[in-house]
């Protein structure tokens, strides 16, 4: 079939999803108001299809269904079609996927949701065959014709349980979990580990870096060494497996099995933002240099292959290439052989281009077994020379890899994902001082203020051709002042701190409810949904109102606003229940937990020097520390009145309290640590 020969009105979109669906048969329309005032007009069922540019289910369907003239025609006749990319509309998705989950215990991508014009749902699920997508279309539109009556209450039915799925998990209860019970929810996490391969038991495996940064610090915090040697294991068998790119860095979405090998080898920005993150955090609590690689391998994966002209990050690189998964990736014996000369059996046992390695089709998936030190060793060769030789062959295999057909690039740029690698960038400037780590990081973020935000502050939620288009949602505003919080505690510039401030307000204003205490996905004005959904749980991503909290209660001490801090501790009540009940769910509010219960300090640094002391206190584990400096007198309520002339001093302050001031951060991570 020549797909050339139809065009539908998603040609005139931004999304690379989207314009992929642009020249199928079906007559896509994009979600909005059109679409759903033209269903109404003509009494027809909406079929609403979800997915994204990266997921490779969604391009097989689409390829056996949306390409095909039979399809397209039962499609087109009965249903108003809209495309959707669950990057661009996440809170479009969350209705939907609600609603397929209550329908069928299970969601995922494709989602293909029917549902009345006015949007309420009535029928749903993932993936589906020709054949049976198209007996499904058959059945629900011959359904509807001949029982309506029944199709709007079975509608309504759904609809009430779309709310109550949103709403039910918000708990009444005002406490906050008590620090006793840590060790006990800590338990619960123990018990799901695999303690051979790292991360959770079973396949596949999902990452969940914001998992580790919790469990990171709490068994710190509670010197818990089965806690702490589960997340180095984890972070270990993560960078040593298929899972990472051992050629050119970066992480793939996930693994397919349980020992991390074959990866789904799409590559995410939100996750290398948040791993970036988090082994930035591992290196300051345990300087490995495995950690110090991946940080810095990641780092150069994003600015070659996802780092727009503008200094925005894109979205997303395809698991396939020429129509195969994970082809440009993966290598065969005599391809290596060709590449690497006499080096290739040094090669062989380092990435285990062996029977481990072993994918399908004669191709093999570069996985590392031993650390460097431990290699070295055993092959009786300097770990320099090592690391040197190791350098080399991912040059060399880096070049050849550029001359493949590259996966597919997904070239939006989302507000929410791009804040996120801000923050991971930061981190990362924190614990190894390299600065171009943190003019990435402020290159990015005016980028994020020139192009996708208006004065009145208000976040558009994508960045194309020019374009910032779809108003943010709550995970945009929440991401964004994180990162903009984040860099003023690196670096003492002000306006960074004023514009999280005023994004804060901005968010109160469009999203809180103050009845709840909590904040709506959607700002007040947004329209075209059938209700306003709360996120509260922490997945691969965490939730915006956790997100939310933590940044209201960093904000509450750098702005000295007590409400925001008892905004943050009502909004960890609600949830208090949950992280009870199910403590993996809920890793991002079990930080504020910690941030709550434990210790807390707020240093303060005034004076000529106070960055460079700042920098050389942050390359320290102190997650417990919220850091303000100033190189010169300012309104801000942290350094009024602590400037003293020619003289540089650091203020260990907790409960609103301060200690006397100290020249030196060996002196004030005495302090610090006293206590």
């Amino acid at each position: 079939m020549e797909q050339s020969l139809y065009t539908n009105a998603l040609i005139h979109e931004t999304s690379p999803y989207l314009l992929q669906h642009a020249r199928n048969p079906v007559n896509w329309q994009p979600w909005g108001a059109k679409a759903l005032d033209r269903a109404k007009a003509e009494n027809k069922l909406l079929l609403i299809s979800i997915g994204y540019s990266a997921c490779h289910w969604c391009h097989v369907m689409e390829h056996e269904s949306f390409e095909d003239l039979e399809v397209a025609q039962i499609m087109n006749e009965h249903f108003i079609c809209i495309k959707v990319d669950r990057e661009e509309r996440p809170d479009v998705d969350h209705i939907y996927m609600t609603a397929v989950q209550l329908l069928t215990g299970r969601g995922g991508w494709p989602l293909n949701c029917i549902a009345l014009p006015d949007g309420r749902p009535v029928w749903g699920g993932t993936y589906f065959q020709k054949t049976n997508w198209i007996q499904a279309l058959e059945a629900v539109a011959k359904f509807y014709t001949e029982n309506p009556t029944a199709t709007l209450e079975y509608a309504e039915k759904l609809k009430d349980g779309i709310e109550q799925n949103s709403l039910f998990p918000i708990s009444g209860d005002t406490n906050i979990v008590n620090p006793i019970a840590l060790p006990f929810l800590l338990k619960k996490w123990e018990n799901q580990f695999d303690t051979v391969h790292g991360g959770t038991k079973g396949a596949p495996k999902f990452m969940m870096p914001n998992n580790w940064q919790f469990l990171l610090r709490a068994g710190r915090q509670l010197q818990n060494e089965k806690i702490q040697k589960q997340v180095k294991l984890t972070l270990r068998k993560m960078a040593f497996g298929g899972l990472y790119d051992q050629a050119g860095g970066g992480f793939a979405r996930y693994s397919t099995d349980e020992i991390w090998k074959v990866p789904h080898f799409e590559k995410m920005l939100y996750d290398n933002a948040q791993l970036l993150q988090l082994y930035s955090e591992a290196y300051k609590a345990d300087p490995n240099p495995l950690y110090h690689q991946v940080v810095s391998e990641t780092v150069d994966f994003l600015k070659r292959e996802l780092l727009s002209p503008e200094n925005g990050f894109y979205s997303a690189l395809d698991a396939d290439s020429e129509g195969e998964e994970g082809k440009f990736y993966t290598w065969t014996k005599p391809d290596l052989q060709g590449l690497l000369g006499s080096d290739f059996n040094l090669f062989s046992d380092y990435y285990n281009v062996n029977p481990l390695g072993y994918w399908e089709h004669n191709q093999y998936i570069l996985m590392r077994t031993d650390d460097d030190l431990s290699f070295a060793g055993k092959h009786q060769i300097p770990v320099e020379d090592l690391r040197f030789k190791t350098n080399n062959w991912k040059q060399t295999l880096l070049k050849e890899r550029e001359k493949r057909v590259r996966p597919g690039l997904d070239d939006k740029i989302l507000a929410s994902w791009n804040a996120m690698t801000i923050s991971g960038l930061v981190c990362a400037f924190q614990a190894f001082g390299t600065p171009e780590y943190l003019e990435l990081a402020l290159s990015n973020a005016r980028f994020l203020k020139q192009e996708m935000m208006t004065g009145e502050r208000k976040i558009f939620r994508t960045y194309k051709n020019n374009q910032a288009k779809i108003d943010g949602f709550l995970e945009d505003y929440a991401f964004t002042i994180d990162a903009f919080s984040s860099i003023f505690e690196s670096t003492g510039q002000k306006e960074w701190l004023d514009t999280a401030q005023q994004l804060t307000e901005f968010t109160f204003r469009e999203f809180f409810d103050e009845q709840k205490s909590i904040f709506y996905f959607t700002a007040n004005q947004q329209a075209e949904l059938i209700t306003r959904t709360i996120e509260i749980h922490d997945n691969v991503i965490p939730s915006s109102n956790s997100v939310m909290a933590k940044n209201l209660f960093r904000l509450s001490y750098l702005l000295d606003r007590p409400g925001y801090l008892e905004t943050a501790q009502k909004m960890l009540s609600r949830v208090s229940k949950n992280i009870a009940e199910y403590p993996s769910g809920y890793s991002n509010w079990s930080q504020l937990m910690l941030n709550l219960t434990g210790n807390h300090f707020e240093v303060v640094i005034t004076g000529a020097n106070a960055t460079n002391l700042l920098h050389q206190l942050q390359k320290h584990d102190l997650p417990e520390v919220i850091f303000c400096a100033g190189t010169a007198e300012n309104n801000l309520p942290l350094l009024q009145h602590r400037f003293v002339s020619g003289k540089t001093l650091i203020y260990v302050c907790q409960d609103n309290s301060c200690q006397l001031p100290v020249e030196t951060p060996e002196e004030a991570l005495n302090l610090i640590r006293k206590n």
